[in-house]
């Protein structure tokens, strides 16, 4: 069996796959990659299904110890990725797979673009799976710890599907600027007045340091309920990915894939599906632009 070893997990680094999706019933919120296309697209690129096991790498600073004959993928966040064998240095190129010809080190440097990599290796993380997942939920701690120094991770058979020669789809390096995301109006819209609703759309936010997988917290103008709810308490109702829940200092918080399955704070509107993955890439301090969308993405 082969196996890939943690030597340096950097700021962090998960095990994600697609996720749970299904199990809200249950209690079990879908979990799964952040940045679902990076994830997809780094497991294509090795020949994988496009739901296999991968990391998530927080920041950049993995370091994996690979046997030879590993190909490798890095997508989402930019950073300087190399292959280090026996001294010699390879660039590991966003978007592009790449074979350990020999036992050798992938070192990520710090990311320059984005947030989060995923490193996608052929055959995939082949960890127990939890509720048919291997995805690490952080909120509610379902599926593998978070990797550690040290750790021997078991990598799955080779697939069926050969590694492609080429992948023509280009993917630009996550922005470094404003941020635009589309939104529709949320179940609880009607909760705040027009002059929160034209703040929610008209403001330049800030992505908050105090964001994680649960959410990303958005700062700027608070948002101001129609005074008959102020201090009116909402019975816990079912929750979304991509919900902009506001709570009661008036601060926004889009929920993100480890979200909690219910919530007590009214969502105000609700990021569309297809801008959901750039909210994993969102830097402490980068900014974000709202904007009202029709149509079905």
């Amino acid at each position: 069996m082969s196996a890939v070893q943690v030597l340096d997990p950097g700021a962090r680094a998960l095990v994600q796959d697609l996720g749970r999706p299904g199990l809200a019933h249950l209690g079990v919120s879908a979990s799964g990659a952040f940045d679902r296309a990076a994830h997809r697209l780094a497991n294509r690129l090795v020949g994988n299904d496009e739901g296999a096991a991968a990391f998530e790498c927080l920041l950049g600073g993995l370091r994996l110890a690979l046997p030879a004959g590993t190909w490798v993928a890095v997508t989402g966040a930019w950073s300087d990725a190399v292959l280090v064998t026996d001294g010699r240095r390879t660039p590991v190129e966003p978007h592009t797979a790449v074979r350990a010809d020999a036992a050798a080190e992938l070192h990520l440097g710090a990311v320059t673009r984005g947030l989060r990599s995923t490193v996608a290796l052929r055959g995939g993380l082949d960890l127990p799976a939890v509720l048919g997942s291997r995805a690490r939920d952080t909120l509610a701690a379902l599926g593998p710890e978070p990797v550690r120094a040290g750790d021997v991770l078991p990598l799955g058979p080779e697939p069926a599907s050969p590694v492609p020669l080429g992948d023509l789809v280009p993917v630009d390096p996550p922005p470094d600027g404003t941020v635009e995301l589309g939104v529709r109006p949320g179940p609880r819209h009607d909760w705040f007045d027009a002059a929160a609703w034209e703040l929610l759309l008209t403001s330049e936010w800030t992505t908050s340091a105090r964001s994680d997988r649960t959410g990303v917290r958005l700062e700027g103008p608070a948002l101001a309920r129609v005074p008959d709810l102020v201090g009116v308490e909402l019975a816990s109702e079912g929750m979304l990915r991509g919900s902009i829940q506001v709570s009661p200092d008036g601060a926004p918080t889009v929920l993100g894939p480890d979200h909690p399955v219910t919530g007590g704070y009214p969502v105000i509107a609700v990021v569309v599906d297809s801008a959901l993955d750039r909210l994993a890439q969102l830097r402490p301090g980068q900014p974000v632009r709202l904007r009202l969308v029709a149509g079905r993405r």
